[in-house]
């Protein structure tokens, strides 16, 4: 997985599974942290869902998730102000099934 750090947080690859039966982070997908979404990809929904569930999972606040690029895509770019990578790569390793 790839983690860019920038001048105020960091910067990853997400990949979403919408109408999931429950949100979770479930891992990694190639280079991208894998999510599954229980909201739909309706009404932006879906990347609501998503910053709202990285926020609780990483402990900042919603303000600081951001989703950069691919707003209407599965595979969305994304930025979190305020950490470092090393929590990024904890939370993809504390998911990852074995």
């Amino acid at each position: 997985m790839t983690i860019h750090q920038t001048d105020g947080g960091v910067r990853f690859a997400v990949r979403v599974q919408p109408r999931a039966s429950r949100s979770e982070v479930c891992g990694v997908h190639g280079e991208a942290l894998k999510v599954r979404l229980a909201a739909p990809p309706v009404d932006g929904a879906a990347n609501d869902a998503l910053v709202a569930l990285l926020a609780d999972e990483i402990g900042v606040a919603r303000r600081s998730v951001r989703i950069v690029s691919g707003a209407a895509a599965r595979s969305k770019m994304v930025e979190v102000e305020g950490i470092r990578s090393d929590l990024i790569e904890r939370l993809a390793a504390r998911t990852a099934k074995p």
